[in-house]
């Protein structure tokens, strides 16, 4: 049985793979999201991620599509208590924004159609400069003492941003950070690698990467000639057009074949592998992409494995 991994300083046990909940309600429709859900658990996964926001970017969807899915799947399987539910707040259209009014209506909103009286973990989806920590990290602080929230999270914020958010939290007591969700993998490493790093090193906080396969490209499906039915395909394919890219798809090339897993679990196991990451985030429209990314949570890459990853990527 794979060992669960804690999440930052929280009392939540999380699957080393958070399923990716941005594809129900978009390219997965209920009964495949049922199927991925199902398949996921089955392999011992625990760990869903989604926003109040997904999938509003589809023609005639309002957002809310993935957390009501995920309601209706909770709600027929009966097994709340066996799964780490994380949501966002700020990007739904009728929810926009961190005022605190805003937090707590879109909370709000989220438990509804989760069919839940608490999420797991409640990211700021986007930092909202303009609006104070102080006002964002009370009105995150009135959800955990309301029972509402378990615990709190960012995602896109800044360094500086996050370290005033947590000196706010330790020097009033309330309710801090434990884990932060940044864009990061082999071929995106610069928005997350330095500063906002050694910030959450330092707290403590879990790292949770989206995007950790690049919009698919870690999957190694695109290649020079190859065409690939996604929505996602034309976000993927740039990276084929610069050197990091190809010299990435290259070493993992190498390092699955020796280990004889697709291109996507070494891909993985290199983020899981990395300072302060306790599970990226990936997501599946059909039950056939599931194996590739559950493989992460069986495989173990080599100190010379991972610096050789690191170096193509650099």
């Amino acid at each position: 049985m794979t060992a669960l991994r804690k999440l930052g300083a929280s009392h939540l046990e999380v699957f080393p793979l958070a399923l990716g909940g941005n594809v129900f309600g978009w390219t997965a429709d209920e009964t495949t999201s049922f199927a991925v859900l199902d398949a996921y658990t089955a392999a011992g996964g625990n760990f869903i991620d989604t926003a109040d926001a997904y999938s509003a970017w589809v023609e005639g969807n309002q957002g809310g599509e993935s957390e009501t899915i995920i309601g209706s799947w909770i709600k027929a399987r009966g097994n709340r208590d066996d799964v780490v539910i994380a949501t966002k707040v700020s990007q739904h259209p009728e929810y926009r924004g961190l005022s605190a009014a805003n937090i707590e209506a879109a909370a709000d909103a989220s438990l509804r159609r989760l069919g839940t009286d608490h999420i797991d973990l409640y990211y700021t989806h986007y930092d909202q400069p303009d609006v104070p920590v102080e006002e964002i990290i009370g009105a995150l602080d009135e959800l955990v003492k309301a029972g509402k929230v378990r615990h709190i999270a960012a995602s896109n914020i800044s360094a500086e941003r996050l370290r005033a958010s947590l000196e706010f939290s330790d020097r009033e007591g309330l309710a801090r950070y434990v884990a932060l969700q940044p864009h990061y993998n082999l071929v995106s490493r610069d928005t997350y690698e330095g500063d906002l790093q050694d910030v959450a090193a330092g707290a403590g906080l879990a790292a949770v990467p989206y995007y950790a396969l690049a919009s698919g490209f870690l999957t190694g499906k695109y290649r020079p000639g190859a065409s690939v039915d996604s929505p996602r395909a034309g976000g993927a394919a740039q990276h084929l057009n610069s050197e990091r890219g190809r010299a990435v798809l290259t070493a993992l090339d190498e390092v699955a074949q020796a280990h004889d897993v697709p291109v996507a679990t070494a891909a993985l196991a290199w983020l899981a592998a990395q300072p302060t990451v306790a599970a990226p985030i990936a997501s599946a429209r059909t039950t056939d992409q599931l194996p590739a990314l559950l493989g992460v949570a069986e495989l173990t890459l080599t100190d010379v494995e991972l610096a050789r990853l690191t170096r193509a990527s650099a």
